[in-house]
């Protein structure tokens, strides 16, 4: 397979990652670990609260898209990090059991001017659970022109 470099990221460009099934057990134990707020950890808190039921932290549901990306993206392609982003949101829960469907948009592109052999591609990744975004942000990767 081809190695993926700043060339093949052209604006509008759409990788779809794959999808994930929310598993209770591995959710609890990151939420219990990270993120302890009672809806995230407590059936009968998150069931009593605006979210409906216990519910994934939304940095677990980060976690679930970055893996996605890796092995999607970033495992075959000549990345060099990123910066970071903004524009994070969660705009509904997530779930056990829940499917989510994951994917990462080329939005804008350019080289770098004091590192010509780098390209800074600007991406927004998102989860959806069938037609309900769960994740969505922007952020900036970084890959070498050749």
């Amino acid at each position: 397979m081809k190695l993926i470099t700043y060339a093949d990221l052209t604006v509008g460009r759409v990788f779809e990652l794959g999808s994930v099934v929310v598993d209770h057990d591995e959710m609890l134990a990151f939420n219990k670990r990270f993120d302890p707020q009672p809806f995230h950890t407590d059936e009968k808190a998150g069931a009593e609260s605006i979210l409906g039921g216990m519910c994934a932290s939304g940095w677990f549901t980060a976690g679930l898209w970055m893996r996605a990306y890796v092995e999607t993206v970033l495992s075959n392609a000549a990345a060099l990090g990123s910066p970071g982003g903004s524009d994070i949101r969660w705009p509904a829960p997530v779930y056990p059991g829940d499917k989510l469907d994951m994917r990462v948009e080329v939005e804008a592109a350019r080289l770098s001017r004091s590192r010509p052999e780098m390209g800074l591609v600007q991406l927004t990744g998102t989860s959806w659970r069938g037609s309900d975004l769960v994740l969505s942000f922007t952020f900036t990767g970084m890959f070498g022109v050749a």
